[in-house]
């Protein structure tokens, strides 16, 4: 897996973790982590898609 695709996940996954305290708490902030961690998924498929087309047209 390409390291920024990996570095995205792992920023999505602590987004959607702090969405959940953060409605939990009764926050509307945990809008804002929901909105960013469905950014921060976008990227992610978008680079695993890109390593994987490049990995692809090098063979």
């Amino acid at each position: 897996m390409p390291r920024l695709a990996l570095f995205a996940v792992v920023v999505c996954v602590l987004a959607v973790a702090a969405a959940v305290v953060a409605f939990v708490e009764g926050s509307f902030l945990g809008i804002v982590w929901v909105l960013l961690a469905g950014v921060t998924s976008n990227m992610a498929w978008f680079y695993f898609r890109r390593a994987k087309a490049e990995k692809q047209r090098a063979a």
